[in-house]
């Protein structure tokens, strides 16, 4: 096996990846998702050749911002995205419904602009900043807006696409060295899609390395389908992300979905529970910190487990997220608490805190509590 049993065998390796501005593995002009499987593969083919488990956290950068992409992969996609977010956003709701990654009992949220204010922008052209956060019905722009909309979605898509490719490339080593059904795969993205482009500059259009383009808020109102806002935020467009798992030797519901809670902390404990080890009381002679996640090794093996006590997610205190069972309390950009009982309504359509202040008095006496009790305080 690649992750041995036996507590004395253990080796563990932790592979950082860096960018390389002289690596040449692909082109005289090299992209950093290629760079960073190059450096990926060769780890692993070190590892492999000296019969050593190994442990990889292969961190792409794709697909945040800047907006680039090369040319080639750039061209698979151009004109696919012409249909405008409103189409796309209700043709992926159905085909998540239908494929039974979520219920249809769940609508699909309404559009939403960008109201992070907290953020700000950088100063420049105050009239096209104004309108870079907004929702506009696809129906309602230009041919010559649809046309450089679609390009900005192209080269996010390029991006993804390159980072799919390069994750095919590490996958295969693996196949052809006969691990990967020995080998624990975890792949999850980013919290959200991210709608912050202040970084218009109509002269340098996405998709060249001189640009330093990102999505606007619609397009990230669509890579977040079918939840309400993006990245940063405590609603679940900006803390609800896939999780895709691989281990034939435990995982039992291959190709299956899993509607069990998890929460970003659970992914150390479950690699420590993979590899057989305990976690040390003590670590260089101080005492360690309790973890607060446990491992989802039962849920790959299709046994369930107890869900988390809460969880806790969105961007400092402005966009702070509390959930508690089925309840959850979150801000918006500094506005009072509203309050959701996820069970019966994940992509947050009713908020219930001017109807159930009891509820939501209970869930924010809950959140105060974990924060007296933290040992470390969260960032605010």
């Amino acid at each position: 096996d690649v992750i041995p049993h036996d507590k004395q065998d253990i080796r563990r390796a932790m592979f950082f990846i860096t960018m390389a501005t002289q690596e040449k593995d692909h082109c005289d002009s090299p992209y950093k998702t290629d760079v960073f499987a190059d450096y990926a593969i060769r780890y692993l083919e070190k590892s492999i050749d000296e019969k050593r488990p190994f442990f990889l956290f292969l961190p792409f950068h794709s697909a945040h911002y800047p907006l680039q992409a090369r040319p080639e992969d750039l061209e698979k996609f151009r004109g696919a995205y012409m249909n405008g977010w409103d189409h796309l956003r209700k043709e992926r709701y159905e085909s998540m419904v239908a494929k039974g990654a979520l219920s249809a009992r769940y609508p699909l949220s309404e559009p939403t602009s960008n109201v992070n204010t907290f953020r700000g922008h950088p100063a420049g052209d105050e009239e096209i900043r104004t309108e870079i956060p907004q929702y506009r019905p696809w129906d309602s722009l230009s041919e010559k807006e649809k046309v450089d909309l679609d390009l900005e979605m192209a080269v996010f898509a390029a991006m993804v696409h390159a980072m799919d490719r390069n994750i095919g490339r590490v996958v295969d080593l693996l196949e052809k060295s006969g691990q990967l059904d020995h080998t624990l795969i975890m792949y999850l993205s980013d919290n959200g899609s991210c709608p912050y482009d202040s970084n218009r500059d109509f002269d340098h259009p996405p998709g060249p390395g001189d640009s330093f383009r990102t999505l606007g808020a619609a397009w990230a109102n669509l890579g977040n389908t079918p939840f309400r806002y993006f990245k940063q935020y405590g609603h679940e467009g900006g803390g609800h992300t896939h999780f895709i798992v691989r281990w034939p030797e435990s995982v039992q519901k291959t190709g299956g979905f899993a509607d069990d809670l998890a929460h970003l902390v659970d992914i150390f404990p479950t690699i420590i529970d993979a590899a057989g080890i305990d976690y040390p009381a003590t670590y260089g002679g101080l005492p360690t910190l309790p973890l607060d996640g446990r491992s989802m090794l039962p849920v790959f093996r299709g046994e369930g487990r107890t869900e988390p006590e809460h969880i806790i997610s969105g961007y400092k205190d402005r966009f702070r997220m509390f959930r508690s069972g089925d309840w959850k309390i979150v801000k918006l950009n500094g506005d009072n608490w509203e309050l959701y009982n996820m069970k019966e309504d994940m992509t947050e359509t009713n908020d219930l805190a001017a109807d159930n202040p009891d509820q939501l008095n209970a869930v924010i006496e809950k959140y105060e509590q974990w924060l007296d009790m933290s040992p470390i305080q969260p960032s605010f």
